[in-house]
């Protein structure tokens, strides 16, 4: 059942996937309702000390939000869907709380120069299997910077 699962979904990720990286963005694109609470705290993974939210999924930067609003379209967040928090994120674990930060309620949480997502392909926390994806979707470090290796 898993199997069928999978293989029915696999359309729908690949083209949320292909949506990321070559159509015009439209700026501000979110989840629908954000969260009361979240917070972010760094996580020993395979990569290394990553960021993650309070339960351990992986959180991720789409290189081309550097320093800006987020850039990912509604199809995007179908597959990277944002961190967002109807208040401030908490920060446990490791993060850097100077490094945390959100334009208003609601919005998405930002850490450093990223705006924040998780990835659809991810199961259970402590998956990176978003890593590397369109060598545009990669983890973020305990210090801001972006984890390029696989």
């Amino acid at each position: 059942m898993r199997a069928r699962m999978g293989i029915l979904l696999l359309p729908a990720l690949v083209a949320g996937l292909a949506a990321c990286g070559s159509e015009a963005p439209q700026q501000g694109a979110q989840q629908q309702e954000a969260p009361a609470n979240v917070a972010v705290k760094i996580v020993q993974s395979e990569l290394g000390p990553i960021l993650a939210d309070q339960t351990g999924r992986t959180l991720y930067a789409f290189t081309k939000d550097e320093n800006k609003p987020a850039e990912c379209d509604a199809d995007c967040i179908a597959v990277w869907p944002a961190l967002t928090s109807q208040s401030k994120a908490d920060v446990e674990d490791g993060a850097d709380g100077e490094l945390v930060s959100q334009e208003d309620e609601s919005s998405q949480v930002v850490y450093g120069k990223w705006p924040v997502y998780y990835y659809v392909g991810d199961q259970v926390a402590g998956d990176v299997n978003g890593q590397g994806v369109d060598d545009e979707w990669f983890a973020i470090a305990a210090d801001g910077k972006l984890v390029k290796k696989s």
